[in-house]
């Protein structure tokens, strides 16, 4: 564990103040969910709480499924980082951070399809994504909250995906929201 040198008192409703820092390293926003742990030497330990985290198992093998049917790479998200992929290079993008542009894509909830090249082309890490020439994206949501995004990637230089990737993509988000509902 990581001392930031902050000290905050509790105040009268048991409320502790998360310093603004801090909150803008971890990209924590307000009416973000945190998940509330304890240890045995009483540390509590605030974690972000991933809705569709708790997908982890099953969003692996959905993506997996989709990356057989459509021979895309798949990336499932979360509203900070990609929790799934498959189809292609797992290590480069699995658990690491999604982009600001991305972030703010399913904040938005928007659909996009783009050529890599293209200005509205998002890139979906913070790393810049070699080889993937196309993409679709669409945002999960659940109970009125966007969660995250399924993404298709092209890799095969053949360019544009099209209506039929839009679909699948879109069906996916719209089957992984109305898991979290149950």
């Amino acid at each position: 564990m990581k001392a930031t040198g902050i000290v905050r008192r509790i105040d009268d409703l048991g409320r502790v103040v998360v310093p603004k820092e801090i909150r803008r390293t971890l990209r924590i926003r307000e009416g973000d969910p945190l998940e509330i742990f304890t240890d045995r030497e009483g540390e509590i330990i605030l974690k972000k709480y991933s809705p569709i985290g708790e997908l982890g198992l099953f969003a692996k093998q959905y993506a997996e499924s989709l990356a057989q049917t459509m021979g895309h790479m798949v990336c499932i998200t979360d509203r900070d980082s990609v929790i799934a992929t498959a189809g292609g290079a797992k290590k480069d993008y699995y658990g690491k951070p999604i982009s600001s542009q991305l972030e703010q894509l399913i904040q938005e909830r928007e659909s996009l399809q783009a050529v890599f090249g293209e200005r509205r082309f998002v890139s979906v890490i913070q790393e810049v994504m070699e080889g993937v020439t196309s993409e679709t994206i669409c945002p999960v949501i659940s109970e009125g909250d966007a969660i995250g995004a399924v993404i298709l990637l092209g890799k095969d230089g053949k360019g544009k995906m099209g209506e039929v990737e839009q679909k699948v993509a879109a069906s996916a988000a719209g089957f992984l929201g109305r898991q979290m509902e149950q």
